[in-house]
């Protein structure tokens, strides 16, 4: 007998009285469709950012694009007219009505789904990606009360989803073939495709309109350009009476993708795909928080946008996958991708994936450096980082935990020997081995290497050449996992062992800082100095499976990181009370950038601080609690997502993506770990 599939996990908010804007502007959704592309907005159906819209696919040459920026919803009950979105003007005003008639929101799964109270009748409104497809579709639901009329007003754009606003007005050329709606913004846009499902008249009326200017308030917020005009060139019509649904249907794909299936079974499949990947996960991944990031570990895991990946994973009989970073704007990025493996992958049950995505990045190996990140819409890596390809042996040695897979192992190991023999011999960034000490250095001007990597018109904010704490913690690590897979393989690893115990013994004469109680975060830096600011890469050095610290040190390091470093979200970038230390991300870029990395919480850090304090005193209950924190966050910002930076100070706002992969990736790891049934 079958047992019944895991029930998906629902986060719930009720809106009696109807939403709050100015609060509910600060929630957003997120849909994926495991391609990169993205649908996303905010609970009240106000766009706030650029990046905000209905259709955001990934488009060869052009990466994610925004072709469809939102759809005017309007409701006709006993001859009162209610709107189902809200809007912001360039001229200070706005249309909350969206927030006004909101009653109910949850994500059912992944699924969001809106419940509005207009007049006497109270309809239901969700949204679904197609997995795999650039396709998205919209379900209204009558629930009770007389018959409804929607006017559906489409709002199609054609521009980068990170480029700049529109100013003028660009028509659609419009084409009606049967129930198919079909429209092009200029020569070069994509075909978009649209169907009103209905089993009553649904007419497409050709009365253009153009928007007032739309506000962005987040834009503005973060010293962007914020206000675009946009332009529709007609609206559908339907009725939908009582205990009815009515779909609408969206594609960049072939017509039979709206013409030959049924919306509802979308909907239902794609519960079904979800009910599936909890089914995968470990058992305690199945309810509560954990099944909640399992979903939205699901969210980040893709196939790549890039036609080669594809093309030479096909000739060897493999997949292509990767890892979109964050949401709404990075791609996929090696380091984030490596430290994301265990979390999105392992802790999911989803092996495959996790063996298709080193194959990936392996594939992309040059001058013993895998890519840092894969600019949108291009195909060939940028390399400039001295720790993503470190973190690539710690990524390859949990995914062999856990299953074991002498195989890839195998195939693995001459490209990893190659990356070994490569950081030793010197490679791109002086990013190579000092033969007088053994550790690992690097630094170039211009360049941020590691992953305190802010830089802004040419300034980089915390450069950090020279030999760096979790630079070098990670090397030693990457030595002592190359000797045991030499020796496994039945191959030579004295010179990994030899080399490994020539960096540890050099690490803990040099990077020790008797004054402060913890280690330095540089050292031989640029002016062949020690840096002693307390900042969290001196967890690395205990957290690894190979720990590069001694371990009669361990206990007063993490002394010295609870005090001064640790929130309830994560771990502070900085130590307050240094010259340096900024308490709030916020401002125009240059005024982020130098707080990216100077005081500002990153989520992610708390897994790798969750390792190393059980290896100090294994009370998993304690560690447990310092997730609390994070459990709390998926009702905030990016709704059951975990962004990827929060302000150093209390209230601990959330900030940039509202939608990271390895705070994702860290948390369900740490979740899982500390698992106490």
């Amino acid at each position: 007998m079958n047992e019944p599939a895991p029930a998906l996990p629902r986060l719930s908010f009720d809106f009696p009285d109807g939403a709050d804007f100015s609060n509910g502007v600060n929630h957003e959704w997120l849909l994926t469709n495991g391609r990169g592309g993205y649908a996303s907005g905010t609970v009240v159906g106000c766009n706030t950012r650029r990046y905000h819209g209905l259709f955001i696919p990934t488009l060869e040459k052009l990466g994610r694009t925004v072709l469809m920026a939102r759809l005017e919803e309007t409701a006709l009950v006993d001859g009162e007219r209610y709107r189902l979105t809200s809007e912001e003007h360039g001229d200070g005003t706005a249309l909350e009505d969206g927030a006004r008639h909101l009653r109910h929101f949850h994500l059912e799964g992944l699924i969001p789904v809106w419940e509005y109270a207009v007049g006497r009748a109270r309809l239901r409104r969700r949204c679904v990606m197609v997995h795999g497809e650039d396709t998205v579709f919209l379900a209204w639901e009558h629930l009770s009360g007389p018959e409804v009329t929607l006017h559906l007003r489409p709002y199609p754009v054609l521009r980068p989803h990170d480029g700049p606003l529109l100013k003028g007005v660009a028509e659609a050329i419009v084409t009606l073939r049967g129930p198919l709606v079909e429209l092009r913004n200029g020569e070069d846009g994509p075909l978009q495709r649209m169907r009103l499902y209905s089993d009553g008249p649904t007419p497409y009326v050709s009365l253009a309109e153009t928007s007032r200017p739309q506000h962005l308030r987040t834009e503005k917020a973060r010293g962007y350009d914020f206000t675009e005009v946009q332009h529709s060139p007609g609206y559908f019509t339907a009725t939908l009476k009582p205990g009815g649904t009515l779909y609408f249907g969206l594609t960049t794909q072939a017509p039979g993708h709206l013409l030959e299936r049924t919306p509802k079974e979308v909907f239902e499949r794609e519960l079904g795909r979800q009910e599936r990947l909890l089914e995968r996960a470990p058992e305690h991944g199945r309810t509560g928080v954990p099944a909640r990031l399992v979903l939205a570990a699901d969210q980040f895991i893709i196939d790549p946008p890039r036609p080669a990946d594809a093309a030479w994973a096909r000739s060897m009989g493999l997949d292509a996958r990767s890892v979109i970073a964050g949401y709404p704007w990075f791609t996929d990025w090696g380091r984030d991708t490596m430290i994301s493996l265990d979390g999105l992958t392992l802790a999911t049950g989803r092996y495959r994936e996790a063996a298709a995505i080193l194959r990936t990045f392996e594939h992309y190996v040059r001058d013993g450096l895998i890519p840092n990140y894969f600019p949108d819409g291009e195909n060939e890596g940028v390399y400039h980082t001295a720790d993503a390809t470190l973190w690539f042996f710690h990524a390859v040695d949990r995914y062999l935990e856990e299953t074991g897979d002498e195989a890839l192992l195998r195939d693995l190991f001459p490209t990893l020997q190659d990356i070994v023999a490569h950081h030793q011999k010197g490679t791109r960034f002086h990013i190579g081995v000092d033969p007088a000490d053994g550790l690992l250095r690097q630094g170039q001007e211009g360049y941020q290497l590691t992953w305190m990597d802010a830089k802004v018109e040419g300034w980089v904010v915390t450069p950090r050449r020279g030999k760096a704490v979790e630079i070098n913690a990670l090397w030693f690590n990457a030595l002592r996992l190359m000797a045991g897979w030499a020796e496994r393989l039945g191959l030579e690893s004295g010179p990994y062992r030899a080399a490994a115990e020539k960096a540890q013994g050099s690490f803990n004469q040099r990077f020790w800082n008797e004054a402060g109680g913890c280690l330095y975060d540089v050292v031989d830096g640029e002016d062949g100095r020690e840096d002693a600011s307390v900042r969290p890469n001196q967890v690395f050095a205990i957290s690894l499976k190979h720990p590069v610290l001694k371990r009669d040190k361990w206990a007063q390091v993490l002394e010295v990181v609870r005090r001064e470093l640790v929130t309830p979200v994560g771990l502070r970038s900085l130590a307050p009370g240094s010259k340096d230390y900024k308490p709030k991300y916020d401002g125009d870029l240059r005024a982020r950038d130098a707080a990216y990395h100077q005081g500002t919480v990153w989520g992610w850090l708390i897994g790798h601080y969750v390792d190393a304090t059980l290896k100090v005193s294994p009370d998993i209950k304690a560690a447990r609690a310092l997730l609390a924190g994070m459990e709390d966050h998926l009702s905030h910002a990016g709704i059951g997502q975990i962004s990827e930076i929060f302000d150093a100070t209390e209230p601990y706002r959330p900030r940039g993506c509202f939608a990271q992969a390895w705070s994702v990736a860290e948390a369900l790891r740490v979740f899982s770990k500390t698992n106490v049934g």
